[in-house]
């Protein structure tokens, strides 16, 4: 007889894998089902390997400038196969990391693809071995954290053909740098290849549906990234949309109407960043009556999903699609299965793109920040006036900082330029702790660091910018 688990989780992405752990901490019996690779997409095909990439092509960058630091230099090139293995021993390494916090926690792994059927306290859960064979896997509570894949268009020729046309997967392994790059998209995926390919030499342009770059960002920060990329030669088609991809022996050619007019544009290759699909499909879902809405499983703020101990984390379950939200997701979720209190802090989630320069936002834009009623006081200051900025030749962007005038509440943060992702987290804890003007004002910054853009930008809010 099979063993009753107390819980099963299945997928070993950021949301699943952690989730996991926190309930094998609690003391529940824990399996989890993983049909590719421990660490899902985001370690092996997405955050981190990319980031790998990008780190070479920011050194490979920043080699046009050595004159500036007073070094010399000739001969710069780079070996891609070189460049792309570096990003697979990359995730490489981090999944197996993942199955040593397997083992540790003493989680068993059961590699497959899962199926729901209909169960007693929970939803039944069968697995088709990767090895040949099923399992009836039994459990007291199932955690879905199937996470999802690149949204395509076949119809329209928006789909991967294996050579010229790549979602993020292709575009990590390419055997080749093409001299013409055409990028569909211009969320956080688009941006990052299109900076990527950039900085190995590629002509690139890019074509986004909506009028400007990076959408959900402040328009500020939008005009700036746009500025700013374009000023690296990468080409921009906004408000444009493509009606047609096809590849053939030579390269792609889109169509692509804006403003009522018809322009075709080739190159040697594509990628597709047009957003993402949950996966759904060919797990049960429907036979255990899971509410699917929009390609993502319906929850509440808990993970459940309405059918008793069936319960959905991370990008499965809707947007924002990013994998610490969906880790954060499943501590809650596991800390509801197993009875503890909800919880009572509540943190903003943030959104990094690893471009060059980088963008960082937490929180309301000014956009949104307006129509809901607060008296919005903005403070921006820009890297060209800060020491630390100047002394590493990383003067491009600016920190422009949301307050609500009335109660000094930080509404929302958003930066742009050098390491900026790396300093957001600083506002994410403020607005965590409902941290005021007068308290960021009163925090002592140290000298010399980026971080002292956070402060100015805070004082300039109200009046009181030290250093412009």
């Amino acid at each position: 007889m099979n063993e009753t688990y107390d819980l099963v989780v299945i997928g070993a992405g950021p949301g699943g894998y952690v989730a996991a752990i926190r309930a094998a901490q609690l003391g529940l019996r824990v399996a989890i089902v993983e049909r590719s690779h421990l660490g899902g997409i985001c370690l092996n095909w997405g955050c981190i390997p990319t980031k790998a990439l990008l780190k070479t092509g920011e050194i490979y960058q920043k080699l046009e400038q050595l004159e500036h630091y007073g070094l010399t230099g000739s001969g710069a090139g780079y070996d891609l196969a070189r460049v792309v293995e570096r990003s697979r021993e990359t995730a490489k390494k981090l999944s197996a990391g993942v199955a040593f916090l397997m083992r540790k926690n003493r989680i068993d792994v059961i590699e497959g693809s899962a199926v729901l059927e209909p169960g007693d306290q929970a939803p039944m859960v069968t697995v088709a071995l990767k090895d040949g064979g099923s399992r009836a896997v039994p459990a007291r509570a199932v955690v879905l954290a199937t996470g999802a894949r690149p949204r395509v268009m076949p119809a329209l020729g928006l789909a991967p053909d294996g050579r010229r046309v790549w979602t993020y997967r292709e575009a990590m392994i390419p055997s080749e740098v093409p001299a013409t790059l055409a990028v569909i998209g211009s969320g956080a995926i688009g941006i990052e290849f299109a900076s990527f390919y950039r900085a190995l030499g590629s002509d690139v342009t890019v074509v986004e549906s909506l009028d400007r770059i990076l959408p959900v960002e402040d328009a500020e920060i939008s005009a700036a990234a746009h500025k700013a990329l374009a000023g690296r030669g990468i080409r921009f088609h906004t408000g444009a949309r493509v009606t047609e991809l096809r590849s053939d022996a030579q390269g792609v050619s889109l169509d692509v109407e804006a403003g009522g007019r018809a322009e075709r544009l080739r190159a040697d290759a594509a990628i597709v960043a047009i957003g993402i699909e949950g996966n759904v499909e060919g797990i049960g879902l429907e036979a255990v009556g899971a509410r699917i809405e929009r390609g993502h499983v319906v929850t509440d703020a808990d993970g459940a999903t309405g059918v008793p101990g069936l319960l959905a984390i991370g990008d499965v379950a809707g947007p924002p699609w990013l994998a610490h939200k969906a880790s954060h997701e499943g501590v809650r979720c596991v800390e509801h299965i197993a009875g503890l209190p909800p919880p009572t802090i509540l943190s903003p989630i943030p959104g990094c793109t690893y471009s060059q320069p980088q963008i960082a936002s937490v929180g309301l834009t000014e956009e949104q920040a307006r129509p809901e009623g607060f008296e919005v006081k903005v403070g921006r200051y820009p890297f060209r006036n800060h020491g630390k900025a100047i002394a590493s030749g990383e003067t491009e962007g600016f920190v422009k900082t949301v307050f609500d005038a009335r109660t000094g509440r930080l509404l929302g943060a958003h930066l742009i330029g050098s390491e900026v992702t790396e300093l957001i987290q600083g506002y994410v804890i403020a607005m965590t702790l409902e941290a005021t003007e007068a308290q960021l004002m009163a925090t002592i910054f140290p000298h010399p660091t980026l971080s002292e853009a956070m402060h100015e930008s805070t004082l300039a809010a109200f009046g009181m910018a030290l250093h412009i």
